[in-house]
């Protein structure tokens, strides 16, 4: 774990109840949850969840499908308490997403809500070329990251105070890298947000399948 991301745990962690409070309503993300679903269509399918945070996408994605079977996991043990606190029918464990091959099973769906915002260009094109590895075949990715050009990337500060590095990336970039891993994209989604700090950003969805 870099310093980079070991501020951003250490920043999670220690407003882990903050965050629960303020992001535990999924409403303007549920759309794009609803098209994650549809296109999964096998009953009792493995969804394995990266940077799950208090299990916000988790609860909704089991209210709609409670058949999934969700292995949700982060870096933060304090999110992961209130994962568990919150989904009692999921299970959760500690994991950085740079490890997500060492797990021993293969998934029908991959979410990554909340993630490419500290996620370098090089960490995310490793994180979809792993997701190959680790989907079924017809397999189903999703990417939220908030969208800007690259260069724009630096050190934020939360709305809590704390220092952060945020990165920023581009919707013809992802897919480009989503396209030479073999993904076809499926769904695109723009969201007008904000950011730690208050100012307007752009959430930029987008969900591929294999």
């Amino acid at each position: 774990m870099d310093d980079k991301t070991a501020l951003v745990v250490q920043l999670f962690g220690k407003n882990a109840r903050l965050y629960e409070e303020k992001f535990m309503d999924t409403q303007g993300y549920q759309n794009a949850l609803d098209v994650f679903c549809r296109h999964i269509p096998r009953q009792e399918a493995n969804i394995l969840e990266l940077a799950c945070g208090p299990g916000n996408i988790t609860r909704y994605l089991l209210h709609l499908r409670p058949d999934f079977r969700v292995l949700g996991t982060d870096l933060s043990p304090d999110m992961l308490d209130l994962a568990r606190k919150n989904n009692p029918g999921a299970i959760f464990q500690l994991l950085d997403c740079t490890d997500m091959t060492t797990l021993p099973d293969r998934y029908d769906g991959i979410m990554v809500g909340f993630l490419l915002p500290y996620l370098s260009q090089e960490a995310t094109v490793k994180l979809v070329r792993d997701a190959v590895s680790m989907l079924q075949p017809g397999g189903v990715l999703y990417l939220s990251t908030m969208e800007d050009d690259y260069t724009k990337s630096g050190w934020r500060k939360s709305s809590t105070g704390d220092d952060y590095y945020q990165y920023f990336h581009q919707g013809a970039w992802l897919q480009q890298v989503l396209q030479e891993h073999g993904f076809h994209v499926v769904h695109e989604q723009r969201i007008a947000s904000a950011n730690g700090d208050g100012t307007p950003v752009t959430d930029l969805i987008l969900i591929a399948s294999l």
